[in-house]
């Protein structure tokens, strides 16, 4: 039996700050066709152009995920797009009166809670997974990202910063809607208190503050309440992974393996496994979500009559 797939049921909102910008705007989460996709609608900008968040359209950017269209651009898009493929969301349109979507309070959560509010509905396509058929690895010095085969979405994620608050870290997991709300979505963003000057200087963080990312200072953290997870870094790590992996343009039926990487090595690794044919198929989700069949509009009709 095949997986369906998903939209909103209902069109919901929410406003914040853009992390890198410090300017307000407004999001709004609307239903969407099937085979859509998640697409981005700019209405701060003349004849509200669109943005589809596919791999494809993204560029290599410091500190976050950014799309860009000629001279339109969405960025730190991550978070939000965790959230979507974490709760199972397909497809939806995401409309925004700015360019940086709201970093709420550094996690995918305020997302989940939004998505939940909102509710999903199936729809009448088959949902759609990206099966990994051979390793693909991408790699620059003392950091590596990798898919390989598996019967499910997998991540494994491994950190190491020369701070004892942080050091080694190492996170595992089946990625599903259940074990990613408990176990990843409320991770939040994190940086260094010496980074922030440097980061203002660059024109980036103007929008962070105690209220949306960990903060270290040396061998403390200065946000109250501390941490969620005693692990939240590399927790952190692993939903920005996710949400950077749905660029895809789908969940993975693969292992994500990430040392070390960030935003633009995880878009390497994309572009890398689109160039490789034979190291991918596009499949139809069954039940369970484990396997899958390759996607012919025969097997679909067939499967839904």
């Amino acid at each position: 039996m095949y997986q369906f797939q998903r939209t909103l049921k209902n069109a919901i909102h929410c406003s914040g700050v853009g992390v890198h910008s410090g300017e307000k705007v407004t999001l709004t989460l609307r239903p969407a066709a099937a085979d859509s996709g998640i697409v981005f609608r700019r209405l701060d900008i003349i004849g509200h152009p669109e943005i589809k968040a596919s791999w494809e359209n993204a560029v290599e950017a410091p500190l976050c995920t950014l799309l860009k269209a000629g001279a339109v651009k969405v960025s730190t898009i991550e978070h939000l797009m965790s959230a979507l493929v974490g709760c199972g969301i397909d497809n939806a349109l995401v409309e925004l009166d700015a360019e940086e979507v709201p970093i709420m309070d550094g996690s995918a959560a305020p997302f989940v809670f939004l998505i939940e509010c909102a509710g999903s509905r199936e729809l009448s396509s088959p949902r759609k997974a990206l099966r990994i058929l051979q390793e693909v690895s991408v790699s620059e010095p003392n950091r590596s990202a990798s898919l390989v085969p598996a019967e499910s979405y997998e991540v494994r994620f491994e950190i190491e910063f020369d701070n004892p608050v942080v050091g080694r870290q190492v996170f595992d997991a089946a990625i599903d809607p259940v074990n990613y709300k408990r176990d990843i979505s409320r991770a939040r963003t994190f940086g260094f208190r010496h980074e922030v000057e440097q980061m203002r200087a660059a024109g980036l963080g103007r929008g962070g503050s105690l209220d949306n990312a960990i903060v270290i200072d040396g061998d403390t953290i200065l946000n109250d309440g501390g941490l969620r997870y005693r692990d939240e870094f590399v927790r952190h790590k692993t939903l920005d992974a996710i949400g950077d992996l749905y660029m895809a343009g789908g969940a993975l039926q693969g292992r994500f393996l990430g040392y070390k990487a960030g935003h633009a090595l995880t878009l390497r690794l994309l572009q890398t496994l689109f160039a490789q044919p034979r190291a991918y198929q596009w499949v139809a989700m069954t039940n369970p979500l484990r396997g899958g069949v390759a996607i012919t509009p025969e097997r679909a009709v067939a499967q839904r009559a």
